[in-house]
């Protein structure tokens, strides 16, 4: 009799019953991680008073007049909006509304939607590569500088982040299924997205696309109808605001902010979008005729172009931490997961969320004209989940080559540009950054041993010795009642496999 083991990770899988204390400690990690992240973003929040007084203006007029809060007029005469779309001003508005223009009442909403993003990348992390990577990537996102800055603020920002990781865990759940619905949502949650900080809440939109083409489990005309119908829930979405700015008389109404007509659709082109990419607003400075004018010129933020953006000044402070590392993953999963099935939920995984932090870390670092190093926290999300991802895959090919490398290089890499980051302000615990370079040296030092001497005993030795399965010597045992089905599909070491037997006595064994 013999046995085989084929891949079987695009097919449903019967998992091996997990004991009481796993179970128990897996239903108590989400909640425990949402309950630290608030209390971390809600501690002491007014602290920060009236946040951006800008936007706080908006948010007092809409706590007062019902039409300001529509339009998010920047007074209550309505007289002028703000530069943004309402979206942002409609939640902290409607908390003014209901329980009185405060700060509290401004900032708790704020600091509830990063909760919510938290909440919504474990879930999306969570089917892909399981609950504990899906907890790293959620605390990734919690403890990331710009997150726990934006989420305590009253900056449009906290609002599209939200939108965009909702946007993310729809795809992942149309990538599990035939997602028509699933996409629609996404659609949906892109188009309020536009409708909180236009264009940049449309940088996770390319890589929903791509990777839904690529990898759902649908033909090439079905996954196209669902694209098709996830466009049409965004322009539902988003199209119904624009329809009404123009349809309402311009004298009835508020000025829209930051355009040159009074036109919705010139700030989509202009202040707010393609202008702003392509350095047709300068307000006043051009950086390239003025080159002295430095990264911090006219008080706009790091002004200086190209890929150093990221990880240099404010930015590399804010969110580059671990984007070495998040790009480095990418990479490892997509070389660990080759010759998968196209619908292969990790490697689709991989292209969502790599894709976005691409393609949003390239139109950042780029961009010719006003750019705050806040607004990298749209890349928090897509390096969070990213980092986790490649975490998790490499730990689970810790035995090999590739796992234990990928393994040290994310840690030591990491490690290193932390430290590098901190000894720019070496003023600030610089005994952290000893701590964070040795702990990771050592780490990293055991892995190579291991990679040098030898694995320790394999996982499958420990599995065969806990079930009692073909051992020479040893007679094979039956297997339990929940793999008596054939041809089984079970999980072996984590991964789904199919059990295929031959022979005549009915036992089903896995070979020494």
């Amino acid at each position: 009799m013999t046995t085989t083991l084929e891949d079987a990770s695009a097919e449903p899988a019967l998992e091996v019953p997990p004991s009481s204390p796993w179970i128990a400690r897996q239903r108590l990690a989400l909640p425990a991680l949402l309950v630290a992240t608030a209390l971390a973003y809600l501690w002491n929040i007014t602290v920060n008073g009236m946040g951006n007084q800008f936007y706080a203006a908006s948010v007092w007029a809409g706590s007062l007049n019902w039409k300001a809060l529509l339009f998010g007029s920047l007074d209550p005469a309505n007289f002028i909006t703000v530069d943004k779309p309402p979206v942002s001003q409609w939640v902290m508005g409607l908390s003014g509304q209901l329980f009185g223009f405060s700060s509290a009442g401004m900032l708790i909403p704020e600091a509830l939607m990063g909760v919510g993003s938290v909440a919504l990348l474990y879930g999306a992390v969570r089917r892909i590569s399981g609950p504990r990577a899906a907890l790293l990537a959620g605390a990734v996102l919690a403890l990331t500088p710009v997150a726990a800055l934006m989420f305590r603020f009253n900056n449009p920002d906290a609002v599209m982040v939200l939108l965009m990781t909702a946007a993310a865990y729809c795809a992942v759940r149309a990538l599990e299924h035939n997602g028509a619905r699933w996409m629609a949502l996404a659609g949906v949650a892109l188009g309020f997205a536009f409708l909180a900080k236009m264009l940049e809440g449309l940088m996770v939109m390319p890589a929903i696309g791509l990777v839904y083409l690529i990898a759902a489990p649908a033909a090439m005309r079905v996954r196209l109808l669902h694209l098709l119908g996830s466009l049409t829930a965004f322009l539902a979405a988003s199209g119904w605001f624009v329809l009404l700015t123009l349809a309402w008389p311009a004298s009835s109404r508020p000025y829209l902010a930051g355009s040159t007509d009074n036109n919705f659709m010139n700030l989509v082109l202009g202040y707010n979008g393609f202008g702003r990419v392509l350095g047709h607003n300068h307000y006043g400075i051009n950086p390239d005729a003025h080159p002295a004018a430095g990264p911090h010129h006219g008080g706009w933020g790091d002004q200086t172009q190209g890929l150093p953006r990221l990880f240099t000044g404010e930015f590399g402070f804010e969110i580059g931490w671990l984007l070495p590392a998040a790009l480095v993953a990418a990479v490892l999963v997509l070389i660990s997961r080759r010759g998968r099935p196209r619908t292969d939920l990790v490697r689709a995984g991989t292209i969502l969320f790599g894709s976005w932090l691409l393609i949003d870390g390239l139109v950042l670092s780029f961009m010719k004209s006003m750019v705050h190093p806040y607004y990298c926290l749209s890349l928090a999300p897509a390096m969070a989940a990213m980092f986790a991802i490649g975490v998790a895959e490499m730990w689970h090919r810790r035995d090999d080559r590739l796992g234990q490398i990928g393994l040290a290089t994310m840690l030591l890499g990491a490690a290193v540009w932390g430290f590098w980051i901190l000894g720019r302000n070496a003023s600030w615990l610089p005994g952290l950054r000893w701590a964070i370079l040795v702990s990771a040296v050592a780490c990293v030092a055991v892995l190579l041993a291991a990679l040098r001497g030898g694995s320790p005993p394999s996982r499958s030795s420990r599995w065969r010795r806990r079930w009692r399965v073909d051992w020479p010597g040893r007679p094979p045992i039956r297997w339990p009642p929940w793999a008596s089905r054939t041809p089984e599909v079970v999980r072996v070491w984590g991964r789904p496999v199919r059990t295929t037997t031959t022979g005549t006595d009915g036992l089903r064994t896995i070979p020494s």
